[in-house]
């Protein structure tokens, strides 16, 4: 899946508020780079961001309130 297309799809589930969706990647991001396990198959040469930002637009991360 393209770049664009995830980011679209994770868009979708924070109703297009970018600040939102930047802020849960991070956090995620930040749990990845300490240690915790990817919800997703890292591809070859993918980065933690772009990890996280899949596992958002496939529904593995919920954002709690």
């Amino acid at each position: 899946m393209r770049l664009e297309q995830v980011t679209s799809d994770a868009l979708a589930k924070t109703n297009g508020d970018r600040y939102l969706l930047s802020v849960c990647v991070a956090r995620r991001v930040s749990q990845l780079q300490n240690g915790a396990k990817p919800l997703v198959e890292p591809k070859k040469f993918e980065k933690p961001v772009d990890i996280a930002l899949r596992e958002f637009a496939e529904g593995l991360i919920e954002i709690k309130e």
